[in-house]
């Protein structure tokens, strides 16, 4: 499911699920991978019509990136090779209707290629070219965005992550079994159980009656695959839709414990901070404040005394002040006698 707000995914992202895996079951009840069918199924359903109603350009984006992420997510495994090419063309339908201009690209992760890659090769030699046509078309029209990963980064965390269930019509059963039928293994282990038995006759010592190997292996193996491939077929979608039921309701069970678990502490821490706090008595919440004159105490008295103020040095003038003491000396010459006029004896002086 494409990572987006919680209030867009429940709004869009359900609706056009139901509806994408309705015109994909069609799709597959057609047993067919042309796209002349899945077109037929398209305009039939008026599929194109999903783009509009949408007035903001906000929400129309918003969409067209669900819608995108949606055929994505049909596109890629585990589901089966029908299923897959249904997706690989609602990519390319999807891309080719949304009503954004310049058009809103697909997301393609690196993890992804491989399988992208794979499933091509399967096209080419099934000879499904539609297939192959397609997903060229959409490289001409450069629609893929090749990114790091599959949604984008967003630094919202989300409440409650939400856990969606692929479709069990849809997906792929496990061919191993099948491939090991197919294959040449078998013919192998015969010829390998054969030369056993010829070595055993060949020895004297031991008896022929002594088998470290079942009688007729290969074709009791062959015999047992066969009923595992059948009984495959008729009780694996009913275990899966049991084992889904059964997976959900265990995560039910563990987020309600969870949320318990929380409550509790929530409750818990809350008593301790309550506890905590000593409230005042009525008869000291009524008393008026006493008003404090600081213009009369001293400065010392209203510093707090952990304060140690710092001292500030003395400086340089009062040290050699200090230092030199300047002392007037008493001159014989009398300067008041130096202002007097020349020429002018007998004259008293006055000081």
């Amino acid at each position: 499911m494409p990572r987006v707000p919680s209030v867009y995914s429940n709004f869009f992202y359900g609706p056009l699920t139901e509806d994408v895996e309705d015109l994909l079951a069609r799709f597959q009840h057609m047993d067919s991978v042309r796209f002349a069918d899945f077109s037929s199924i398209w305009r039939d359903m008026s599929f194109s019509d999903v783009f509009f109603g949408i007035s903001s350009s906000g929400d129309m984006r918003r969409f067209s990136r669900i819608t995108l992420a949606t055929a994505v997510k049909f596109f890629l495994p585990p589901y089966s090779f029908q299923i897959r090419v249904g997706g690989l063309y609602l990519m390319f339908a999807f891309y080719h209707t949304q009503l954004l201009c310049p058009p809103l690209k697909i997301r393609l992760a690196l993890k992804d290629w491989a399988q992208v890659q794979n499933f091509l090769r399967d096209s080419l030699n099934g000879q499904h070219y539609d297939v192959v046509y397609i997903y060229r078309k959409l490289l001409a029209a450069k629609a893929f965005h090749y990114t790091a990963m599959p949604h984008v980064l967003a630094f919202q965390k989300q409440q409650k992550p939400q856990t969606e269930e692929d479709c069990s019509e849809f997906l792929s059963r496990s061919t191993v079994i099948q491939e090991l039928m197919s294959s040449d293994l078998l013919e192998e282990m015969r010829s390998i159980h054969c030369h056993y038995e010829k070595l055993k006759e060949a020895t004297v010592e031991t008896s022929c009656k002594v088998s470290m190997a079942h009688q007729d292996f290969t074709t009791h193996l062959a015999g047992c695959m066969s009923e595992f491939i059948a009984w495959q077929q008729k009780t694996a979608p009913l275990e899966t839709r049991r084992d889904r039921k059964v997976e959900t309701d265990d995560e039910k069970e563990a987020d309600e414990e969870e949320s318990s678990i929380r409550a509790k502490l929530l409750s818990s821490i809350k008593k301790k901070s309550y506890s905590n706090f000593k409230e005042v008595s009525k008869s000291r919440r009524h008393r008026q404040l006493e008003v404090v004159d600081l213009s009369s105490l001293n400065v010392q008295q209203v510093q707090e005394p952990g304060i140690s103020q710092k001292k500030r040095p003395v400086s340089l003038k009062a040290r050699t002040q200090k230092k030199l003491v300047v002392r007037e000396e008493k001159s014989v010459v009398q300067t008041w006698l130096l202002s007097a006029p020349e020429g002018t004896e007998g004259v008293p002086l006055k000081r």
